[in-house]
């Protein structure tokens, strides 16, 4: 009996394959629609408990439709913009920068592809600071609730990357390893090959040709349970208790990295970049040393201290705050 699991033959990136005009609705962008409506509803539950409300105003539906709508826009750019400085090394988007909003590519269209969490993360940042900036708002208690409804929200993103074949992980003869579509996405593998041959063998494979396509781990299945769901309700349960604004923004930014840090182990870094630092040398599609570090975790480890620095400043803050209130 094999020990892995066929990537579903049903699923294609368009949700529509070869149906004139609604062939261009894809997965990833209806994911995102989901994305953001649900973090929405999240956001107005949260509205709805009165924490967005202060100084005698009011937080409206409206309020968080516009925050969430500008959001949005800072994130999109952050997440496109990094995802071509960081991950691209053509250099192709350096030389045309209008490349990086065009989608279409050798007359196709493909959408935005290539975005970068960790530029969106930045963007979004950005958007929700400028937006309470505008609208006169405490900022850290606006991002304190937006950071609540973002991980169930993110869920859904990682299942498009999923539904897209995108952002497998390592291989594996673990018995839920799935072997998602070959090239131009996965790599393949000579059958001929000593390790190979004996890699296929373990979990059952027979060779159906000269190159082989290995079982992965489904490392964006990971992402949406541990990164959205898991985190969503560990945020979702302490929210209400936040001992000051800031807190649940820092327990965010420390959890995601932190999670999405370990979940890099089993997630295959991208194939012109490999390890930013590596101790053995191994491939990129085989984990061999905790210490062969890729992009994201360098990424990851940078939020973990950024939101280090979050929590010990609105504490300080807050104290201060408090103090202040106290003497008068």
């Amino acid at each position: 009996m094999p020990l892995y699991i066929d990537y579903p033959s049903w699923i294609h990136p368009e949700i529509f394959p070869n149906v004139p005009v609604l062939g261009l609705v894809r997965w990833y962008g209806l994911m995102y629609i989901l994305a953001f409506s649900t973090a929405f509803l999240v956001l107005k539950k949260v509205m709805k408990e009165g924490a967005l409300d202060s100084d005698g105003t009011k937080a409206t539906e409206d309020d968080i439709f516009s925050f969430i709508a500008t959001g949005i826009i800072f994130l999109l750019i952050g997440a496109r913009v990094f995802s071509t400085l960081v991950y691209d090394t053509t250099g192709d988007y350096l030389k045309k920068p209008w490349l990086i909003f065009w989608p279409f590519k050798n007359g196709h269209f493909t959408g935005l592809a290539g975005m970068s969490y960790h530029g969106g993360f930045i963007g979004g940042l950005l958007g929700m600071i400028f937006w309470c900036w505008k609208h006169k708002r405490p900022t850290m208690r606006w991002i304190d609730a937006m950071c609540t409804a973002i991980p169930l929200g993110y869920t859904f993103g990682r299942i498009g990357n999923f539904m897209n074949g995108e952002l497998y992980g390592r291989i594996t003869t673990m018995p839920w390893g799935i072997v998602f579509p070959g090239v131009p996405r996965a790599e393949r593998f000579s059958s001929k090959i000593e390790w190979v041959s004996a890699f296929m063998e373990k979990i059952g494979m027979e060779a159906t040709g000269g190159l082989v396509n290995l079982p992965r781990h489904p490392s964006q299945l990971y992402e949406a349970l541990f990164e959205g769901i898991l985190l969503f309700c560990i945020i979702w349960l302490v929210h209400k208790k936040k001992p000051f604004d800031g807190f649940i923004g820092g327990l965010y930014t420390i959890g995601y990295g932190t999670v999405r840090f370990f979940i890099e182990y089993f997630r295959e870094p991208d194939a012109d970049i490999g390890y930013r630092f590596s101790v053995d040398g191994a491939q990129i599609y085989e984990n061999t040393s905790l210490l062969n570090i890729s992009t994201g975790q360098i990424l990851c480890s940078l939020m973990i201290l950024g939101g280090i620095g979050v929590l010990i400043t609105c504490w300080i803050l807050d104290k201060k705050r408090r103090k202040t209130a106290g003497q008068k």
